[in-house]
């Protein structure tokens, strides 16, 4: 239980169903931050998520697109062609409570069957084979990963401390600061390439006829995106790579 969203979701889990609603509404008009790592935006994302049902919170905390952006992008067409409700059933039938989880306990079965194999797991084989490595993650052996999953909740994540049991098992090995500091993951600055070596491959890519003629999203509203990104108005990295991802998987499997 090492994501900060995991507080996150147990900390809105405690506020008030009547509070909810008016800090929907607070966050709303908060503004809007250009940078990633503000703590604005971290407060903003947070209210934003607190006052949503359990699996449109996970989304909107985990997810590059939220509802009200993919509305904004897709195409009528497209968008009518489309079950928009279908991720969010898909996420709500890992979260179902049926086995008599914890809240705790749901969220970590729910990353370990969808975020983790269809997401971080992927990309680190695909990026160590790319440089000839053999990526090995030794918390995933079966073993390890059936016992912790049989650990109360309070083990994983007592009082708020992440990895609780985890940090105390190796109290005595490894130094405080190491065991206590904040998760760092692999991020690479793909923002300020977007903006600086990689501005005209993506414009000539998102930009083009090419894409806006496949129909699924509305031309306004991804120049607007774009624009936005590169003008530091906004942090759009993530949905802008997605994007791109999209575009040129597209012409590389489909065209």
């Amino acid at each position: 239980a090492g994501y900060e969203r995991y507080q996150a979701m147990l900390l809105a889990e405690r506020i008030p169903h009547l509070a909810k609603s008016m800090i929907g509404t607070f966050a709303k008009i908060l503004p809007d931050s250009p940078r990633s790592k503000n703590n604005l935006r971290r407060i903003k994302r947070f209210l934003c998520g607190a006052a949503l049902p359990l699996e449109q919170r996970y989304m909107k905390w985990i997810g590059i697109f939220d509802m009200v952006m993919k509305k904004n992008l897709y195409s009528p067409e497209f968008s009518q062609a489309i079950n928009h409700a279908a991720p969010l059933s898909l996420i709500a039938q890992y979260l179902q409570n049926d086995r008599g989880l914890t809240r705790l306990d749901s969220l970590l079965r729910t990353d370990t069957l969808t975020y983790l194999p269809y997401d971080l797991l992927v990309k680190v084989d695909i990026t160590s084979m790319a440089n000839s490595l053999e990526a090995r993650s030794p918390f995933l052996d079966h073993h390890l990963v059936e016992f912790a999953a049989k650990l109360p909740a309070e083990y994983k994540m007592k009082n708020f401390v992440k990895k609780y049991i985890l940090k105390k098992a190796i109290k005595d090995i490894l130094p405080y600061e190491n065991i206590h500091r904040r998760k760092m993951g692999f991020g690479v600055p793909v923002g300020e390439w977007l903006r600086g070596d990689m501005k005209g491959f993506l414009r000539e890519t998102l930009l083009s006829d090419t894409f806006f003629n496949r129909g699924y999203f509305r031309p306004d509203a991804v120049k607007d995106l774009v624009n936005k990104h590169l003008r530091r108005q906004a942090d759009f990295t993530f949905q802008i790579w997605a994007l791109l991802m999209l575009e040129l998987w597209h012409r590389r499997f489909i065209d």
